[in-house]
């Protein structure tokens, strides 16, 4: 397996994204994401960076195993888990 770094640039619908990758410049593949991603539900949108495999026998063909974090995105929530303040009594 060939394994690099890609950004997806859209959905195709029925699971398949279009993925532009990074080391042979520019070349575009469609992937699927693969079973632990989709085991754990985790989105994958269109900008996302993502490590994808790729067979050497089928150059247009890939697997999303990994999508790299957004350090920039301000996701989950502020003081714990509960929301609307403080704890009751």
């Amino acid at each position: 397996m060939i394994e690099t770094s890609g950004v997806i640039e859209k959905e195709q619908g029925n699971g398949f994204y279009l993925v532009t990758l990074e080391q042979p410049e520019g070349h575009q593949c469609l992937c699927r994401a693969a079973g632990k991603l989709t085991k754990f539900r985790i989105k994958l949108l269109a900008g996302d960076k993502v490590l994808v495999e790729i067979s050497p026998y089928d150059l247009t063909r890939g697997r999303i195993t990994y999508r790299e974090r957004n350090v920039n995105a301000g996701g989950g929530r502020q003081g714990g888990n509960r929301p609307g303040g403080p704890r009751r009594r």
